[in-house]
Formats: structure tokens, sequence, C-alpha cells
């Protein structure tokens, strides 16, 4: 079992950027593929990003693609996301999330667990 503790979270200006950390505990980090999904006011959680378990294979949301950048450093337990030119509409909360799926996957049942989230508010 991991447990996955997020930081990083803050608020910004719309434009700006923040790079999120979410370290692991209780178990190595390389051995669950890592996920980031976020969850805005009233709305439901949805899929942001992932990344294998070597780093090889990546997949974000087309909401976010070409602003975000997920990756992981194994060696430190950690897997991180780079958001730039962040928009109003990313405001929400960001959980990092690991799966024991084979391959990279993109739906919220495919993960066992979950961190407690950090609030990112992206202001106009």
């Amino acid at each position: 079992q991991v447990q996955l503790v997020e930081s990083g979270g803050g608020l910004v200006q719309a434009g700006g950027s923040l790079r999120l950390s979410c370290a692991a505990s209780g178990r190595t980090v390389s051995s669950y593929v890592m996920g980031w999904f976020r969850q805005a006011p009233g709305k439901e959680r949805e899929f942001a990003a992932v990344i294998s378990r070597s780093g090889g294979r990546i997949y974000y949301a087309d909401s976010v693609k070409g602003r975000f950048t997920i990756s992981r450093d194994n060696a430190k337990n950690t897997v991180y996301l780079q958001m730039n030119s962040l928009k109003p509409e990313d405001t929400a909360v960001y959980y990092c999330a690991g799966s024991s799926t084979l391959y990279p996957a993109t739906s919220l049942p495919s993960y066992d667990y979950w961190g407690r989230g950090t609030q990112v508010t992206v202001s106009s």
C-alpha cells in the first residue's frame, strides 16, 4: 500500500504557472501507474494526466494538453505536474492517484490509491 501527499497548490493569476508534487510513502511509486485528476466546484472529478511506470507513456486530457506536463522521479518517489498558461477554468482541487493496472489508465475506477488533494485557484 502507498500513501500519497500532494503539495504545491495555491493562488495564481491567469497565464501563470504552478508545479504540483505528489510524494509517496509506504511503497515505491515505481510500482504504480500515476495519474493526476482534478475536481472543480460542483463538478465531477476528471482525468488530467497519466504517466506509466517507466515514464515512457504519457497521456493528457485535451483540456490540458500543451500546457501541463506530468513527470516522475522514481528515485525521489515523487510525481510532478507542471502547469503553465493557467486559466481560470483550471481552478480545482488536484489529486494524485496510483494505479496497479499494467497500462496508463484515464478512468477513476482504475486507481487504487488517492491523495487528499491540493487546491489550485486561478484568478482572471
